[in-house]
């Protein structure tokens, strides 16, 4: 299994960025998603960019990220972690409605 990690650009190159997330950086190909503007989110998996992310997508994703990190720490303490779901009546997906 492969989880994709939200990456912001803090430097471009030629085919590959230097990337941030959680203070650590890495140099990722940019190959699949072409050249990016400093301050782009980026979908990184295995080194690659596979997908440009919009501000508040990043920061849900990273947010999953470490709701997952804290329940593997025994913390269940995660529900600030996911304003959007808390409190919210579940919906059926549209073909099951009837």
């Amino acid at each position: 299994m492969c989880i994709g990690i939200p990456m912001q650009v803090t430097v471009q190159h030629e085919d590959s960025a230097t990337c941030i997330y959680r203070g650590q950086q890495s140099v990722v190909d940019t190959m699949l998603v072409g050249s990016q503007p400093v301050g782009t989110w980026l979908l990184v998996f295995l080194g690659t960019a596979r997908e440009v992310l919009s501000e508040q997508k990043a920061r849900q994703i990273a947010d999953a990220l470490e709701a997952m990190r804290l329940a593997m720490q025994g913390d269940n303490h995660i529900d600030h972690l996911f304003p959007d779901l808390v409190n919210r009546e579940p919906q059926l997906p549209e073909f099951l409605r009837s």
